[in-house]
């Protein structure tokens, strides 16, 4: 059978998949620099004889790696940049083997189901916005359906992925002696503090779904020195991109209440681009529930109507251009949350090998059945 054989491609594949999840791991790399980790994946999939061009979009760690010439063309989205000081503790290690492995396993049947299998490999989802990048420079158009599966202490269907902003806040002043002549100065760090402060009260009056956190990256040079300069920096997310809109207005109000109360220069930078809310397709996510549970996956907190995570991410920009679906697979975490040391041990771990090989069949196996799925074949293809 189909499904069989594209099952047996993935388990022949099964160690070397878990060879590349951990070496990804062990070779952690921020967003736009993941050169290591963007060359594993894409040599493997060369090696497996696929069509690899790399350094796509201008993008020296991006990479389209194709096989099969049917007239469905089905895309697996591989991520494996890492986070500052915690490495992989999203799991993209996961994310880069099982996207691999199911692009093997629908390639070993390709011909049968009339697909093209594309791996793409997409960097810096971790504030950049490597998707987005590759939706502009058009290498989503003529795609029919896209997907993968991300670690998460539990397992869902879906997230709540909220649209979110990325920027820096900068303020300038002037130093001067902070015990003979503070007078002199402009204190910088005064005005980012202000801004903190009435970004803090704003939280009061936030709806619902809005969010904001911040770090400080600059607060100036000694206790001694008024400060010059000061730089934090902001994600602001909202369910919507139209609310996240709305939520920069009043933010822009508290940043501009620094620079006013100090004499501070207010500079705003955005970093990578807006992540939107993302749109999960019904029907590739019922295909995908009946392929996860066929390899042990268990869906009952969203059976029973358990509040969905939060999460943004550059896959949900995919969503408005093209059927997507970006499931949580679940592995094993005892308490830990992702983006926390713990969860990077826990992706390395005998569970998270599993949920690489299971993530990369039932990844497989959602496509298999996309792709005959008369109905949904012939909706995929005609709105394209």
């Amino acid at each position: 059978m189909i499904r069989d054989a594209a099952r047996r491609a993935i388990e022949q594949a099964g160690p070397a998949l878990i060879e590349l999840s951990h070496y990804v791991h062990a070779h952690p790399e921020l967003g736009y620099e993941e050169f290591l980790s963007a060359e594993a994946v894409a040599t493997a999939a060369e090696r497996a004889g696929f069509v690899v061009e790399r350094g796509i979009a201008d993008l020296p760690t991006a990479f389209r790696a194709t096989k099969g010439e049917g007239d469905l063309n089905i895309v697996f989205c591989a991520e494996y940049d890492a986070l500052p000081d915690v490495g992989h503790a999203c799991g993209h290690n996961i994310i880069a083997a099982a996207a691999l492995g199911a692009a093997l396993g629908l390639a070993a049947v390709a011909d049968d189901v009339g697909v093209t299998v594309t791996l793409l490999g997409t960097p810096s989802e971790e504030g950049g916005g490597g998707k987005i990048d590759l939706i502009n420079a058009g290498y989503f158009g003529g795609v029919h359906a896209a997907m993968m599966v991300h670690p998460w202490p539990t397992e869902r269907l879906e997230a709540t992925c909220l649209a979110v902003d990325h920027f820096d806040v900068t303020y300038e002043g002037k130093e001067a002696h902070a015990s003979a002549a503070p007078w002199e100065g402009v204190n910088a760090l005064d005005a980012l503090t202000i801004a903190q402060v009435a970004v803090s009260l704003l939280r009061q009056q936030l709806r619902p779904g809005d969010q904001v956190h911040s770090i400080i990256v600059e607060g100036g040079a000694a206790a001694n020195i008024i400060p010059r300069r000061a730089v934090a920096r902001y994600m602001a997310r909202s369910v919507t991109s139209q609310r996240l809109a709305q939520l920069r207005d009043r933010l822009a109000g508290c940043f501009e209440a620094g620079a006013r109360a100090t004499g501070a220069t207010l500079g705003v930078s955005e970093l990578g681009s807006q992540f939107t809310h993302m749109v999960s397709d019904p029907d590739l996510l019922a295909h995908y529930r009946s392929a996860a549970e066929s390899v042990g996956r268990s869906f009952a907190l969203d059976d029973e109507g358990a509040p969905r995570p939060t999460l943004s991410t550059d896959m949900a920009n995919v969503s408005l251009v093209v059927p997507s679906i970006h499931p949580l697979i679940a592995i094993p975490t005892h308490g830990a949350v992702n983006h926390q040391p713990e969860f990077t041990a826990a992706c390395v771990t005998p569970e998270a090998d599993q949920a690489v090989l299971e993530g990369a069949i039932a990844l497989a196996l959602t496509a298999i059945d996309v792709a005959t799925d008369v109905a949904l074949r012939e909706r995929l293809l005609e709105t394209s």
